[in-house]
């Protein structure tokens, strides 16, 4: 991996907005930093210092992208021992429109979702890298569940945030990544990719809560259900990772206009789209096809590249899902740990009974933070015996 000896305005990034005065698609790059109000709900702040970022990424081919995100610090003092931690915090599925669907703008207005857990991460006194993704809140449409494009923007913001002066996070400071839903596909693939892509980032633990750790499985659960159209999501997070593969041709008229309407939504309305309308028209995707385009034999090479569990993560990691799940199913989440496991990482199973994907949310955040709280007390035992 090539060595991070980018320079940047290190002054005004901490005094306010900057861009980088260097050239080159070093990934993690910070590339401009401008300090913004985080909002726990409309007019009810977050208890940290917030900036919206700017930095570089690469996509699911490798190539320079630009994204942007957020990096949320506490306003106490780090009380405990050694460093504060940094976590690559990846949202659960947000959307696919351009704006309202980007952690950082529902941040600002106090809008996103997941800001319970976020703010019990900063209760810890832990810092956070939340990364839009690629397509949201910059440009391009969001590669959707693809793990391979998603992987490197949570990886890369947690770069930028240690480049963030005005941040003060200690650069050998310890690091987790945390992801639930869409989230833990792109947490699972940061934790994959990070021994060859990232090997300057060394983990202390990572968290994979109800990933969709295998797409072609999927689909065959989620057609034909009340959740469908996230299957439309897909189609265009295809389309944003591989445009090659021209995935669209294979709709219908009606199939492009419904796949032109979720494009523009956030991911509460399109569920309430989605799940509404499948109550007066077909939820079955291949009524809007002319051929699924999920069966061409080039789409499923991509989606198999992007099936979680074939590359070993180098840290702890514990996976979670729930028994009772009606969009993930349960059973990618006890493959995924037992190939883990065959690779020889250090696995935790946490199975969550009678738990659905919106409580499973909630009964995963508190067994996740207490697993990574647990991996940066080993950290810094270990670090503590070396200079002893």
């Amino acid at each position: 991996m090539t060595a991070f000896t980018n320079r940047f305005d290190e002054a005004a990034v901490g005094a306010g907005r900057s861009t980088a005065t260097s050239a080159g698609p070093v990934p993690g790059r910070l590339l401009s930093a401008e300090p913004m109000t985080a909002y726990l709900l409309p007019g009810l702040r977050l208890p940290a210092r917030a900036w919206r970022i700017d930095y570089t990424s690469t996509n699911a081919s490798g190539d320079p992208i630009q994204v942007t995100g957020t990096v949320l610090v506490p306003r106490e003092p780090w009380r405990g021992e050694g460093s504060r931690p940094l976590i690559g915090y990846a949202v659960g599925t947000q959307g696919l429109a351009d704006k309202i669907a980007a952690a950082s703008w529902q941040l600002r207005v106090g809008l996103e979702y997941e800001s319970i857990f976020i703010t019990a991460a900063l209760r810890r006194g832990w810092a956070l890298a939340i990364t839009d993704y690629p397509g949201l809140g910059n440009p391009g449409t969001h590669p959707y569940v693809m793990g391979r494009a998603l992987g490197p923007s949570v990886l890369d913001s947690m770069r930028a945030a240690r480049r963030l002066t005005a941040a003060g996070l200690d650069p050998n400071g310890p690091l987790g990544i945390y992801g639930y839903s869409e989230g833990g596909c792109a947490a699972g693939w940061a934790l994959q990719l990070q021994p060859g892509y990232a090997p300057d980032l060394p983990l202390a633990g990572g968290v994979v809560g109800s990933a969709p750790a295998d797409l072609e499985d999927m689909i065959a659960f989620l057609d034909g259900t009340p959740y469908a159209f996230l299957l439309f999501y897909g189609v265009l997070g295809l389309d944003a990772a591989y445009p090659e593969l021209d995935v669209l041709q294979y709709l219908k008229p009606q199939g492009r206009a419904l796949a032109a309407v979720f494009r523009r939504t956030h991911a509460i309305p399109a569920a309430l789209v989605g799940i509404g309308l499948g109550a007066f028209v077909p939820k079955r995707v291949s009524t809007y096809c002319h051929r699924m385009p999920f069966e061409v034999p080039e789409v499923k090479v991509r989606l198999r590249e992007n099936k979680l569990g074939s590359l070993a993560p180098a840290a702890p990691v514990l996976v979670a899902g729930g028994t009772a799940e009606q969009i993930i199913p349960y059973p990618q989440a006890v493959r995924l740990a037992e190939d883990w496991k065959a690779l020889g990482v250090d696995v935790t199973m946490l199975s969550m009974p009678r738990r659905e994907h919106i409580t499973g949310a909630l009964s995963f955040a508190g067994p996740a933070m207490r697993f990574l709280a647990e991996r940066f007390e080993d950290v810094q035992s270990m670090q503590m015996q070396r200079g002893a």
